[in-house]
C-alpha cells in the first residue's frame, strides 16, 4: 500500500494537471486560475473534498465551457483523479492539493461561479463543529469566493449533516437556498448530475441509503 502512495505521489509531482506544493503556480495562481492555468475566460466550478476526483471529471467532459478544479490534501486521491482527466483529455479540469483550511491563498474573492462538496466527513461530534465543511465560517469563505448569484451545491448521505448544513446556510445570511431534497434519486434534481457518482455514493446506495442534496446561491 505504501509503494502504491508512493507511486501516486510521483504520478501527481510530473502531472501538469495537478498544482501542488514545489510547483511554480501553487503560489501565483490566486485570482488567476483563467489566465494563469486554464488560458480562457470561462466560468470556474471548484470541487471541495474531491477525494478520487469522480464529480470534477464528470462534470468537466459534460460541460466543456466551464473549468473544474478538484480540491484535496490527499494527493494518492488527486492522483487518480488526474489520471482519468489526461485519459479523457480534459483540458479544462485541474486538480489543487492542500486542505481546505487554506483555501484562501488559492481562491480570489468573486472568482468562482459554483462550489460542490460532495459526501464529506459528516464529523458528527459536536466538538468537531470547526471540522465540518459546511459550518458558519467555511460558508462565509464560499460566500466570498463565489461571484454574485454563484452556487454552492451539497450531496450527503448523512442526514445530520444535510439538516446541519440546511439550517446553518439559511441563518447564514449571505445564501439563498434554491433547491433541496432529502431523498434525490427521487427528484427531479437527480437530472443535475448527469449520471454522475463517487465510488462512496454508490456504495451507500447499495446498502439503502437515500442521497440528500441542496442548491444554494450567494445574494
Amino acid at each position: 500500500m505504501a509503494r502504491k502512495k508512493l507511486h501516486h505521489y510521483e504520478f501527481s509531482a510530473k502531472a501538469d494537471n495537478v498544482i501542488e506544493a514545489g510547483k511554480t503556480l501553487y503560489t501565483e495562481v490566486k485570482g488567476r486560475w483563467n489566465q494563469l492555468y486554464f488560458n480562457n475566460e470561462n466560468p470556474i466550478v471548484v470541487e471541495l473534498a474531491c477525494g478520487k476526483g469522480e464529480y470534477t471529471v464528470g462534470l468537466g467532459k459534460v460541460f466543456p465551457d466551464k473549468n473544474f478544479i478538484g480540491m484535496d490534501i490527499k494527493g494518492d486521491r488527486i492522483a487518480r483523479g488526474s489520471l482519468m482527466a489526461m485519459e479523457q483529455n480534459l483540458q479544462n479540469v485541474a486538480f489543487l492539493r492542500a486542505g481546505i483550511q487554506y483555501s484562501e491563498e488559492f481562491f480570489d474573492k468573486g472568482e468562482l461561479s459554483e462550489i460542490w462538496l460532495i459526501h464529506p466527513d459528516p464529523q458528527v461530534r459536536e466538538r468537531d463543529e470547526n471540522k465540518r465543511l459546511t459550518n458558519p465560517g467555511f460558508l462565509g469563505r464560499y460566500a466570498d469566493y463565489l461571484r454574485k448569484d454563484g452556487l454552492f451545491c451539497l450531496k450527503t448521505d448523512s442526514s445530520f449533516l444535510y439538516d446541519y448544513s440546511l439550517e446553518t446556510i439559511s441563518q447564514s445570511g449571505r445564501y439563498k437556498v434554491l433547491e433541496h431534497t432529502d431523498d434525490l434519486y427521487t427528484s427531479h434534481l437527480l437530472d443535475e448530475h448527469f449520471g454522475v457518482k463517487t465510488h462512496y455514493e454508490s456504495i451507500f446506495t447499495a446498502k439503502g441509503h437515500t442521497i440528500k442534496y441542496f442548491k444554494a446561491q450567494v445574494i
